[in-house]
């Protein structure tokens, strides 16, 4: 076929995440948001907290009362009553008074201000002395100071963290408009594969990627469907892919992407109606023997067999395009980093992006990378691993000592 194996820089690649459109969206009820994607710019239809609020337990007082106040000349004022929380004070405050107020307390009347209660005493029952100055609007909450009514506070393709749920709350919404969880169908391929509760015979292997994918697939906000293993038998790959298909939005095969005689997955995507292969191959390492291929509007994953290769891909190439179909905005998504120290050199080749496994460890103030180097069929370089170090497509290696960026596994 023309472009088989025929590599693409991963720039490329990535370039095609623009080009997909996110799945549906519905209503759910705020308490089962988390974690979704906002589909849906949440506007304020009020002001938040709407009145003037305490930020400290204290007086309220007109500021200029106590202009000059200090410990050797204190301010005198009239003590006049007091503001229970929740309610609304019908007393006004006026120059030389004072109104008892906890933090939270609406504000009288009148009031600019809270001395906080340890600049200030009681004398009796009716005077207290200030001992130190306020200003307007200090210990003071504004009306809108929190939101402002028309505001536009969070835009769709937000992620929906606990602190977005109590902005929902605060606003009194009790229900959001969130893009649907995207389905993801995983299908294992190979003869050598088993179930994990199989004992393997020789020359074969546990299915490890069903299990590994399946959580980063809901690591990343969507739902795995694992449709279990295959042979290497074209008609029951056919068929399996065509299940997958009817039940997802995305396909993600594991093994049977590198080019041999019992690798049926690009046979296969030939085969399905209105299916085109898009790429065969990345520059990458590991990961090169990546498929990405489309049916209509889904997209089909071929991922290696190799278990590191295939969690290296998911992490840094299939990822940004199932990230797009759950609604995430490309350009509010974070990766965790930690600016670190290379411990060791190590060796690259100019034309692939290679992503370096590492471990993290504290060397007084500084962070230390250390490479965790092995075969992409070993489990244990992931596992030892906190995150990856990218080597660009036009470095050959880095030196022990150099200043490099980990991206942290979530």
């Amino acid at each position: 076929m023309e472009g088989f194996f025929h590599v693409w820089p991963i720039d490329r690649v990535l370039e095609l995440v623009s080009t997909l459109q996110p799945v549906d969206t519905e209503v759910v009820p705020v308490e089962a948001c988390l974690n979704r994607i906002l589909a849906e710019d949440l506007i304020s239809a009020e002001d938040i907290p709407g009145f003037h609020r305490a930020t400290m337990d204290g007086f309220a007082v007109q500021a200029s009362s106590t202009f000059g106040a200090t410990e050797a000349n204190p301010a005198y004022l009239n003590l006049i009553g007091s503001v229970g929380m929740g309610e609304v004070p019908t007393i006004p405050v006026g120059t030389g008074e004072a109104v008892r107020i906890s933090t939270g307390g609406m504000l009288p009347e009148g009031a600019d201000a809270v001395v906080m209660l340890e600049y200030a005493d009681r004398i009796d029952d009716i005077l207290m002395e200030v001992y130190r100055s306020v200003a307007p609007g200090q210990n003071v909450m504004m009306p809108d100071e929190d939101f402002r009514r028309g505001e536009v506070l969070l835009n769709a393709g937000k992620r929906l963290r606990p602190q977005e749920i109590g902005t929902l709350a605060a606003l009194g919404r009790m229900s959001v408009r969130v893009y649907r969880k995207p389905r993801v169908a995983i299908v294992s391929t190979g003869d050598e594969v088993v179930p994990i509760d199989c004992k393997p015979a020789p020359g074969q292997v546990r299915d490890v990627n069903s299990h590994t994918l399946s959580g980063f697939v809901r690591s990343t906000g969507a739902e795995a469907i694992c449709l279990g293993l295959v042979p290497d038998v074209l008609v029951e790959l056919q068929h399996r892919c065509r299940e997958a298909l009817s039940l997802a939005d995305m396909v993600i095969l594991s093994g049977g992407s590198s080019v041999g005689m019992r690798d049926l997955t690009i046979e296969v995507l030939e085969a399905m109606p209105g299916s085109r292969v898009l790429l065969h191959g990345i520059a990458i390492s590991p990961g090169k023997p990546t498929i990405l291929a489309t049916c209509g509007s889904k997209l089909i994953w071929g991922l290696p067999g190799q278990v590191t290769s295939a969690m290296v891909v998911f992490l840094k190439i299939v990822r940004p395009f199932l990230e797009r179909l759950c609604g995430m905005d490309s350009k509010t998504v974070v990766r965790r980093t930690i600016d670190a120290t290379l411990s060791r050199n190590v060796a690259s080749v100019q034309g692939r992006t290679d992503f370096i496994r590492v471990s993290l460890r504290r060397d007084g103030k500084r962070w230390l990378a250390d490479p965790i180097l092995g075969k992409s069929g070993l489990i244990h370089t992931m596992m030892r691993a906190d995150g990856l170090v990218e080597i660009g497509i036009h470095t050959e290696g880095l030196d022990e000592g150099s200043r490099v960026a980990v991206e942290l596994f979530d």
